[in-house]
């Protein structure tokens, strides 16, 4: 997994219009002389996609919601761009693993980005992974691509790339000089809330993260802390670690953004302000290092550093991740499916703040995964849906009268 970047790279950004993808151009802005952009994606944000190719004059564009195409096609013919527009989920995919590819930017939120960094890792891209779920849905069947086809794999979660840049370049040696890594969270924006009163949280309270910027639905999964059982999840695949190896701690500030525990209790940790900037910048130079455009850490204006223990009954959803790695394969593919679904009934305001966690272990308890169900892409995107339809009908429960 060791990569030296060309001298010029050419980038697909999946989710070009997302906080990460949005950020990846920014930084890219920064370096022209390194970077051509060659795919640019979105799901709907038409206009949004339309302003991007109009400054990066990309080879491709595509938006994947059914029926503007032909809006996208009207803007780049309006701007004189010859970019050509392509539909549908499948067109992820294509442009992922288009020979001309050097690297791929997985910015796509949720199960939709698992196939396009399979068709990635199976091309050899050099694959910056700031999607979790396709490591949390896709597990040992996603590393076995990596692995198949060469790939370099780069985590962009500000925690993941923390414990990466902890580590040295040669994986070879990690199993021997891990006792066990630490991820930092935040604890969201109820770390302090009285726990009586979370079932009157509202989606904005949710998404107002006290430290990142970032979309509606990891800001929720920040507030519920599912986002860090996601991420003892996907660390279980990327570090090769035990579940036993993988732990948790509150740190309101998010300076040190997670730390690696060496077997002989020395503790290396990556700090920096809290801007995804910083690991986005990382994963395009590895293994070299280029401006961010983040703001330096003045270590003068840090009064403390605080550190807590994670409150599983403020946080019920966090101990899932544990119980599922040590669960059937498969389980963590249904939590994922779980959560999204329940997020997004809380978003429209189906479901209470405190019954996201009872959709996802209702869900889990119902669906038990087949033993080949991970064994391919199919499986694995039969067993997704199967766990949306059970956590829908969880929902359609909560919300009887």
């Amino acid at each position: 997994m060791q990569s030296t970047p060309s001298a010029r790279q050419r980038v697909c950004v999946l989710g070009s219009t997302g906080s990460v993808g949005a950020n990846t151009l920014e930084v890219m802005s920064r370096h022209r002389e390194r970077y051509d952009v060659f795919a640019l994606t979105a799901h709907s944000r038409v206009d949004e996609l339309l302003a991007q190719c109009v400054q990066w004059k990309p080879r491709y564009a595509v938006i994947t919601q059914p029926g503007l195409a032909q809006l996208l096609r009207e803007g780049l013919k309006a701007a004189g761009l010859r970019t050509e527009v392509l539909e549908g989920s499948g067109a992820l995919s294509l442009v992922a693993a288009h020979p001309e590819v050097d690297s791929v930017m997985a910015a796509i939120v949720g199960a939709a980005g698992l196939e396009p960094c399979i068709a990635a890792a199976r091309a050899g891209k050099r694959l910056m992974l700031a999607n979790k779920e396709a490591l949390v849905v896709g597990g040992a069947f996603f590393m076995k691509a990596v692995k198949e086809g060469g790939a370099t794999l780069l985590p962009i979660d500000s925690e993941h790339s923390a414990i990466f840049q902890c580590l040295p370049e040669d994986r070879s040696t990690w199993g021997r000089r891990i006792d066990h890594i630490v991820l930092t969270a935040s604890g969201g924006p109820f770390r302090q809330r009285d726990h009586g009163t979370l079932h009157r949280v509202t989606p904005d309270e949710a998404c107002a993260h006290p430290n990142w910027v970032m979309g509606r639905k990891i800001s929720v999964d920040s507030a519920t802390m599912m986002n860090k059982a996601l991420e003892v999840i996907e660390a279980r695949w990327l570090f090769d670690l035990t579940p036993e190896q993988i732990r948790v701690v509150i740190h309101p500030q998010s300076i040190i953004h997670s730390m690696v525990v060496c077997r002989d209790n020395s503790v290396l940790a990556q700090l920096g302000t809290p801007d995804m900037r910083v690991p986005i910048a990382y994963g395009l130079s590895f293994p070299e290092r280029i401006e961010s455009g983040a703001s330096a850490l003045d270590f003068t204006t840090l009064a403390a550093l605080q550190f807590e223990p994670a409150d599983m009954q403020r946080y019920p959803g966090l101990q899932l991740a544990w119980d599922t790695l040590r669960g059937a394969e498969g389980s963590t593919a249904v939590l994922n499916a779980a959560n999204e679904v329940a997020v997004a009934a809380f978003l429209a305001g189906t479901i209470r703040f405190d019954q996201i966690h009872s959709v996802n272990a209702h869900t889990l308890d119902a669906i038990t995964p087949s033993s080949d169900a991970c064994r391919s892409i199919e499986g694995l995107l039969s067993l997704d849906a199967s766990a949306r339809r059970a956590a829908e009908q969880q929902v359609s429960r909560l919300r009887a009268p």
